[in-house]
């Protein structure tokens, strides 16, 4: 369940965008939304393309310029040293080939995920020693390698730190130079840059006063491009300017290893946008790195020899097939095991662990069970008595916060609000289960699972022109989301299954038009509505080619019966999970999923009506019924059927079924477990 939240829109100023700068209604409606409204913000939104600010603004910038000048001139080994995920790699990409041309000694060097796990460890400093290196620049990590750069220092080698992740409680790394737009004493205006984005703007202090910028962008923004959407930081200011030169870059494919990347992730002859670096590029340069080296990813954005990149992208895109076919186990173990066991994700922070699962793919996995749930998730890999885990949160909980709280048990943590990485002894995981949960149960309210939607768009508008004006607004992501339109009132007329029932077109009828749209993932065994439902579409717009025509494309992110208030469901099925948790609950809430003798009829009946069903969808079921009975109640309700054995109800991550089962004795409903326990608690308040 999502609560949608649409967005204010002020008319009058949205009018006035569009009459002084000449923009569509659509356009100027989504910059007042989106609170670009100033000439200057309007002008540097949609127009500027260059625009860096000066990178001695960074502390520190001065110092790592002349340290690795002084290296270069000198003729010592460099080392870059960086991550491996795709801020680290495109970061590393793009250091080393620059160092390259000013005729450095350099070499690069990308921990193992599975072996080292992230950030500068002592027994690399010992290979990079024996190496004979004598200054290593770090990129997107270092910031917290305290004692580990006292390590290098003592073996003879120097260290520059170029890093943009938030600094924990511990002081900053004695180096020589330590660059990080969150330092507490740097006076940069931005600061939302990725790990390649301070890369770049390194490059450009080493070039100096008349640093061409322009000519800069166009040799490495389609790096920083990659690398500032993988790391999902804000696409506005100067992470904008990466991106929108980036991509032209990129539709120019001039890099051999992009070129070849793009050609075996199937968008040749497309137009790569954002997206498509997101949900394609990104993925395959992660992938090696969540299942071996990430070396090979760094190869490929390095080498000019194109069939040499051509077989690097097919290993890449060959591994993000694996990493995808992992993902799909650790996602069949969770289901099962939640099919077992419930409770697990009736909790307000899901905690879910198991054995032997890749440490590298768990937060993709954390990612997909807090969409299911519209809960924060953390997935724990056990390997032996070591663990592992990879969280998500909702907007509005802090989940760095929360795994902070329970420091105490964890062998090491990081992150930020909306993600962690964990580790933590396999003795402790029911403990840290427990208290992570305590910590969210003294917050005020958890927040809802809200999904955001920029304004209501009148069915009648809706067509290609709408569309073709919001690239205008593009490149979408992180802080600059694709626009989210809420639909109306529109009836389902048609649905029918797609690339082996993978997918679903679905048509809806309102006012004399129709509107064909795409609901990706869904099978129809899986989609709980009917032909006839009048439904509220929660979709974005965009345009597809086919046949050297455009056209239109509809994609459908949520959909909900229009009469239906989801806040209401959401807050009842809060009231029964929190006394399936034993936790206290009012007098007045307690009433509300307590059900009566006509309460249990109407549900009985209503699922006589439905037979036997595989896959039933609680919220659907529960509207159909037409405001007689409350979601708490329902789910009351089914677990007291399945108590007394007159129905047999399972749910698991993936579908709700149940089967009404041959009763020929009479039942007493006040004997089910949960019947007794409410009034027993009712009673006692």
């Amino acid at each position: 369940m999502k609560q949608w939240s649409v967005e204010k829109l002020n008319k009058d100023n949205a009018k006035y965008l569009g009459e002084q700068y000449g923009l569509s209604p659509i356009v100027s409606a989504l910059l007042d939304i989106r609170g670009i409204t100033s000439e200057h913000d309007v002008q540097n939104f949609l127009y500027e393309n260059s625009s860096i600010d000066n990178p001695f603004e960074l502390k520190d910038m001065d110092r790592a310029v002349e340290r690795i000048l002084t290296a270069v001139e000198n003729g010592e080994k460099i080392c870059v040293y960086g991550d491996f995920d795709a801020d680290g790699v495109t970061a590393t990409a793009l250091l080393y080939s620059y160092l390259e041309t000013l005729g450095s000694n350099v070499m690069y060097y990308i921990p193992d995920r599975e072996s080292e796990g992230y950030g500068i460890h002592k027994s690399a400093i010992d290979v990079l020693n024996s190496e004979e290196v004598e200054l290593i620049i770090s990129v997107d990590t270092g910031i917290s390698a305290v004692e580990e750069i006292e390590y290098a220092q003592k073996l003879g080698i120097d260290t520059v730190v170029t890093d943009h992740h938030v600094l924990g409680d511990s002081s900053l790394p004695d180096a020589c130079a330590v660059v990080n737009p969150h330092r507490a004493d740097c006076g940069s205006r931005f600061k939302q840059i990725s790990g390649v984005g301070v890369a770049f703007k390194l490059v450009c202090a080493i070039e100096g006063e008349y640093a061409d910028i322009d000519m800069l962008l166009d040799n490495y923004s389609d790096l920083v491009c990659i690398g500032t959407i993988g790391d999902i930081v804000p696409l506005v200011d100067e992470n904008r300017v990466f991106v929108k030169r980036g991509l032209d870059i990129i539709n120019n494919a001039d890099r051999p290893g992009i070129r070849a990347l793009i050609e075996v992730s199937g968008l040749k002859d497309k137009e790569v946008t954002s997206g498509s670096v997101s949900f394609t590029l990104v993925p395959r340069i992660n992938a090696v790195g969540r299942l071996g080296l990430s070396k090979d990813s760094v190869a490929l954005l390095l080498t000019e020899d194109y069939e040499e990149a051509l077989e690097i992208a097919q290993k890449l895109s060959d591994d993000n097939s694996q990493r995808q076919k992992i993902e799909k186990d650790i996602l069949y173990q969770i289901n099962k095991t939640v099919g077992k066991n419930p409770s697990l994700v009736q909790d307000r922070v899901i905690v879910i662990d198991g054995e032997g699962w890749k440490k590298g793919v768990v937060g993709i996995v954390s990612s997909r069970i807090k969409e299911i749930y519209g809960k924060p998730c953390i997935i724990i890999s056990r390997d032996g008595n070591e663990a592992n885990g990879s969280g998500r949160s909702v907007e509005g909980f802090d989940l760095w916060s929360a795994v902070n709280s329970c420091s105490d048990i964890l062998t090491h943590f990081g992150g930020h609000t909306m993600a962690c990485g964990l580790g933590l002894e396999s003795e402790n995981i029911d403990v840290f289960r427990r208290r992570v949960n305590e910590y969210a149960a003294n917050l005020d309210s958890m927040p809802y699972n809200k999904l955001k939607i920029d304004c209501k768009l009148n069915p009648q508008y809706v067509d290609l022109d709408v569309a073709r004006d919001l690239s205008a607004l593009a490149p979408f992501g992180a802080g600059n989301q694709t626009p989210v339109f809420q639909l109306s009132n529109l009836s389902i007329s048609s649905i029918t299954p797609i690339k082996n029932d993978s997918h679903l077109r679905i048509s809806f009828f309102v006012k004399g038009k129709y509107i064909n749209a795409i609901k990706f993932k869904c099978s129809s065994g899986e989609f709980p509505y009917k032909i006839g439902d009048v439904v509220d579409v929660a979709v974005t717009l965009d345009t597809n080619e086919y046949n050297g025509s455009q056209n239109l494309s509809i994609i459908i992110k949520d959909i909900k019966f229009s009469d239906l208030d989801y806040t209401e469901y959401i807050n009842s099925n809060r009231i029964f999970e929190s006394f399936c948790r034993g936790e206290f609950v009012s007098d007045n809430d307690l009433n509300t999923i307590i059900p009566n003798r006509g309460d249990f009829a109407i549900v009985y009946r209503a699922l006589k009506s439905l037979a036997n069903s595989d896959n039933i969808s609680l919220d659907v079921f529960t509207h159909n019924l037409k405001g007689n009975v409350t979601y708490g109640k329902v789910r009351v309700i089914l677990e007291a059927m399945n108590d007394l054995g007159l129905i047999a109800f399972y749910e698991d991550t993936k579908k709700c079924s149940l089967k009404l089962l041959n009763v020929n004795t009479k039942v007493n409903l006040d004997d089910a477990e949960i019947i007794k326990s409410l009034k027993e608690v009712y009673r006692n308040e």
